[in-house]
C-alpha cells in the first residue's frame, strides 16, 4: 500500500475514548481499592465512581437491555422467513472472500468463545447452588440442575447471536451494497440520512469504540484470571496481578506479531487450528466424562429452555438475579455489538443474506448448546457428586477461573487437558484481539473503503496495549471478576441506544425491499 494512500487518524473518533481511558486508569492509580485494619476491602475513589454508575444504569435501565436482546431475537426469525434471504451482500456478482468453514470458524473465535471457555463451568454451579429465589427452586436439586443448565442456553446461544447478527448484517448491507463509508453512523443511514455518515458518524464510532474498549476488557480480564488459574494449577506460579501483567503482555504481543501477517491470512489460520482445538476439546470431555448424564440433563434443559423461552427473554424489569446475570450478559454482547460488526459485516462479501444467517446466528448457536450441554453437563454432575466446585468458586483466594481446571482434574491425562485447554483459550484471545483491533483501527482511521480496507497498522497496536492495561487494572486493582462485571455493564449502555436505532434501520431495509420486489414482480 502506498503511504499516500494509507489511511489517516481521524482525530474525532480517536481521541474521546483513548483520553477517556487514560482518565480511568489515572483516577485508579490515584484511588486505589485498599483494606482497613480489619482487612475488610475499602474501595477506591475509582471503584467508587464506576460502582455508582452501574447502580444507576441497573436501576434505570434494565429493561433497555432487554428489548434490545428481544427485539433482535424477533428480527432474526423474521429474516431467516423472509425473501430479503436471497440479497447478496455486495451486489449480484460478488464473490465469497473465504470458504464457509473458515468463515464459520472465524466467527466462533471472534465472538463469545472466550466467554464460553470461562464460564462453561463456573457459572452452571453457581446458579444450580443459588438459584433466584423468586422462582421457588431449592438449592443442590434436580430442578436446580434443569434451570442451571436452561439459562446457559438462554445465555450463550440464539439470544447474544441475535445481537451479533443484527448489527453485523446492517453493516455489511450499508457497506458494500448501500456504498455507505466505513464508519458504524452507516448502519443508521436508512433512518437518519447523510448526517449519519457526517458529524453524526464520528459521534456515533467513538461512543462505540469506548463501548467496545470496556467489552474486551471484561473478556480479556476473564482470561487473563482464567489462563493465570492454569498456570497456578499445572506449575504452581501464584496468581497475582504481575502473573496477570505478563499474561497480558504476552496476549497483546502474540496479538501484534498475527496483526502484522495481514488480517485475513493471520485470522483465518488462527481460528482454522482453534476451532479444530474447541471441537477436539468438547469431544474429549464428551467421551471421558459423564456421557449419560450429560445426555439426559441436555434433553430435560433443553425442553424447558424452549418452554421459557419467550418469558424469560422478556424480564423487562428483572428481579435482583436476573440484573445480575442476564442483563448483565445482554450489556456485554451490546457493548462489543457494533465494532465487532464492522468485522464480521466486512468478511461477509459475496455471500447471502441467508448464508449470513445461518453462519452467523443459527450454527454458532447450535455450537454452544453443544459445548454448554457437555461442559455445564460435566460439572453440575461434579457439584452433585462431590459438591467441591461452588466452595472453589466462592473462595476469595481461588475463585470462578479455576473451577475449569478442578474439572478437568477427574479425566484421564489431566496435565495434558488441561494445557491444551490454555492452549485453546490463548489462541481464541489472539484471535478476538486481533478481529477486534482491526476494526477498531479502521473506524479510528479516514479513507477506509473496500479497495484500502486496513486502518493505520500502529491504531491497532495502541487499541491493543490500551484494552490489555484496562483489563488488567481492574482486575488487578477494582475486584477481579466482579469489576470485569461492572465495566461491561456499563459499556453496553451507551450501545444500547444505538442498537435501538440499527434494529429500526434494519426493518426499513427490509420493508424496503420487500416493497420493490413486490413492484417488480407486479
Amino acid at each position: 500500500m502506498n503511504q499516500k494512500n494509507s489511511p489517516k487518524l481521524n482525530h474525532v473518533v480517536f481521541w474521546p475514548p483513548f483520553l477517556l481511558l487514560v482518565a480511568a486508569v489515572g483516577l485508579n492509580f490515584l484511588g486505589p481499592d485498599s483494606k482497613d485494619e480489619k482487612g475488610e476491602p475499602v474501595k477506591g475513589a475509582f471503584s467508587t465512581a464506576v460502582d455508582s454508575a452501574n447502580g444507576w444504569v441497573l436501576a434505570n435501565f434494565s429493561w433497555l437491555f432487554t428489548l434490545c436482546a428481544f427485539l433482535s431475537l424477533i428480527l432474526c426469525v423474521w429474516i431467516c422467513l423472509s425473501g430479503f434471504g436471497k440479497v447478496r451482500i455486495g451486489g449480484e456478482k460478488a464473490k465469497p472472500l473465504m470458504s464457509l468453514w473458515n468463515w464459520f470458524s472465524i466467527t466462533i473465535c471472534t465472538t463469545i468463545a472466550i466467554g464460553i471457555l470461562f464460564w462453561s463451568t463456573a457459572e452452571p454451579v453457581k446458579h444450580f447452588t443459588a438459584p433466584p429465589a423468586n422462582l421457588g427452586i431449592a438449592a443442590g436439586t434436580p430442578q436446580a440442575a434443569t434451570f442451571a443448565l436452561s439459562t446457559m442456553y438462554l445465555h450463550w446461544s440464539f439470544t447474544p447471536y441475535a445481537i451479533y447478527c443484527v448489527a453485523s448484517l446492517m453493516f455489511a448491507f450499508a457497506y458494500y451494497n448501500m456504498k455507505r463509508p466505513f464508519s458504524l453512523g452507516s448502519t443508521l443511514s436508512p433512518l437518519l440520512g447523510e448526517w449519519s455518515t457526517g458529524k453524526g458518524g464520528n459521534v456515533i464510532d467513538a461512543v462505540c469504540l469506548y463501548s467496545l474498549v470496556a467489552g474486551m476488557a471484561a473478556a480479556l480480564g476473564a482470561g487473563i484470571l482464567m489462563l493465570s488459574g492454569g498456570l497456578s494449577e499445572v506449575f504452581g506460579l501464584p496468581s497475582n496481578k504481575w502473573v496477570w501483567a505478563a499474561i497480558a503482555a504476552a496476549i497483546v504481543s502474540t496479538f501484534i506479531v498475527s496483526s502484522a501477517t495481514g488480517l485475513m491470512k493471520g485470522i483465518r489460520i488462527l481460528s482454522d487450528i482453534n476451532t479444530k482445538l474447541l471441537f477436539g476439546l468438547a469431544l474429549l470431555a464428551f467421551v471421558c466424562g459423564p456421557t449419560m448424564f450429560i445426555l439426559s440433563q441436555a434433553a430435560t434443559s433443553l425442553l424447558d429452555y424452549g418452554v421459557t423461552f419467550v418469558p424469560r427473554n422478556m424480564q423487562f424489569f428483572p428481579q435482583q438475579w436476573g440484573k445480575d446475570w442476564t442483563v448483565f450478559y445482554w450489556a456485554v454482547w451490546l457493548a462489543w455489538a457494533p465494532v465487532t460488526a464492522c468485522f464480521l459485516g466486512r468478511i461477509s462479501y459475496g455471500r447471502t443474506v441467508r448464508e449470513f444467517m445461518l453462519v452467523n446466528f443459527l450454527l454458532p448457536s447450535i455450537f454452544a448448546i453443544v459445548w454448554m450441554s457437555i461442559f455445564s453437563g460435566t460439572a453440575l454432575h461434579q457439584e452433585i457428586n462431590m459438591e467441591n466446585l461452588a466452595v472453589i468458586a466462592n473462595d476469595p483466594a481461588r475463585g470462578a477461573q479455576f473451577v475449569s481446571y478442578e474439572v478437568f482434574k477427574q479425566f484421564p491425562f489431566a496435565t495434558a487437558i488441561i494445557i491444551f485447554y490454555m492452549l485453546s483459550a490463548f489462541v481464541c484471545f489472539v484471535t478476538s484481539s486481533d478481529s477486534n483491533m482491526s476494526a477498531m483501527a479502521s473506524i479510528s482511521s479516514s479513507g477506509i473503503s473496500p479497495d484500502n480496507p486496513e486502518g493505520n497498522p500502529r491504531l491497532k497496536i495502541i487499541w491493543g496495549v490500551s484494552v490489555g492495561t484496562v483489563a488488567w487494572v481492574m482486575i488487578a486493582f477494582t475486584g477481579g471478576v466482579e469489576g470485569i462485571r461492572i465495566l461491561s455493564n456499563l459499556g453496553g449502555f451507551p450501545a444500547a441506544i444505538l442498537h435501538l436505532l440499527i434494529l429500526a434501520s434494519l426493518a426499513r431495509v427490509i420493508l424496503a425491499h420487500k416493497a420493490l420486489s413486490q413492484v417488480d414482480a407486479g
